[in-house]
């Protein structure tokens, strides 16, 4: 054997001997398995790493986004993370997150994983993801005056396809005690002004706003922390009279502004909980349609909303 063709059996490659032979069953058999092998790694890279297709299963970001629409996520940008969790579990793993080529911006569409209701410190279904409109970036002033956001006092941008349900605004005396943070005076339609926190922000912590700031505090340890003793605010039980925090977050919305559970009932969105931006709609039907009515599904195909650029 001369030293060429010993480098190509070293390296897997074929002679032209090798390829004229006609490959067993054996042979044909394992091909096929590596093909399908290597077809799964791609497909989990390409899922985890760069795009992934998402369905819309509610309406909080109608008409930007449809129930039965079928989005692609675009999972670079914001840099994509490995899998946070067991597949097929909620059983945490380590994880780490490739460098992002941005942060997410104002009017972007995010994709994220929900932190948990209002007074969850996590979900109760880890690993779920929301789709809403990014309102507030690190360090912003939320404001909603009858309806209308305004950000760092000046007026939010409208997106085009924005949608309200009720023509009138609740009054501000309405308090819903849904609403985020827990005790605030406010409702969906009268809300803040609140600040989007930033990692290094510094706020005073006393009895007066605790309750304002609690979970998010208890959020960022991953579990309760803040309490009153003796009338004094303590975290893991050392008396603060303030806090500085750890992460970055963001307030997110949706453009059906009047049905949709966002930020103003549950809260900041974590940097670490954003999982890409939504940027296209594939297509899209009629979900309500069980499959077993095939043609009348097909049938409900959204032309207008096949290969569809989300803005």
């Amino acid at each position: 054997m001369s030293f060429k063709s010993g480098l190509k059996k070293f390296f897997g490659v074929k002679t032209e001997e090798e390829i004229r032979q006609p490959k067993t069953t054996k042979e044909k058999t394992r091909e096929f398995f590596e093909s399908l092998l290597f077809a799964g790694i791609a497909a989990f890279f390409i899922i985890t790493f760069i795009v992934q297709n998402t369905r819309i299963p509610t309406g909080s970001m109608e008409d930007t986004i449809l129930v039965g629409d079928f989005v692609l996520v675009n999972k670079f940008i914001y840099g994509a993370g490995s899998p946070k969790y067991l597949p097929f579990t909620q059983i945490e793993i380590p994880h780490f997150r490739l460098p992002a080529l941005r942060d997410p911006h104002r009017k972007d569409i995010v994709v994220f994983e929900f932190p948990g209701m209002r007074d969850q410190v996590k979900a109760d279904e880890l690993g779920v993801n929301y789709v809403k409109r990014c309102i507030g970036v690190p360090g912003d002033t939320i404001q909603v005056i009858n309806k209308v956001v305004y950000v760092n006092h000046k007026q939010f941008w409208i997106p085009p396809h924005i949608k309200y349900l009720d023509a009138f605004a609740k009054p501000k005396e309405m308090i819903e005690p849904r609403i985020f943070p827990k005790g605030m005076p406010w409702n969906e339609d009268n809300y803040g002004p609140l600040i989007v926190p930033k990692k290094g922000y510094t706020i005073p912590l006393n009895t007066n706003n605790v309750e304002q700031w609690a979970i998010t505090i208890d959020r960022e340890y991953g579990r309760k922390v803040v309490a009153v003793q003796d009338n004094v605010v303590t975290i893991e039980g050392k008396p603060v009279s303030s806090y500085t925090f750890k992460k970055y977050y963001y307030f997110m919305m949706g453009d059906n502004r009047d049905d949709s559970l966002d930020s103003r009932f549950w809260g900041f969105v974590p940097r670490d909980n954003v999982e890409g931006e939504a940027f296209i709609t594939l297509f899209s039907w009629d979900r309500d349609i069980p499959f077993t009515d095939f043609f009348r599904l097909i049938g409900s195909i959204r032309p207008e909303r096949v290969v569809k650029l989300l803005h």
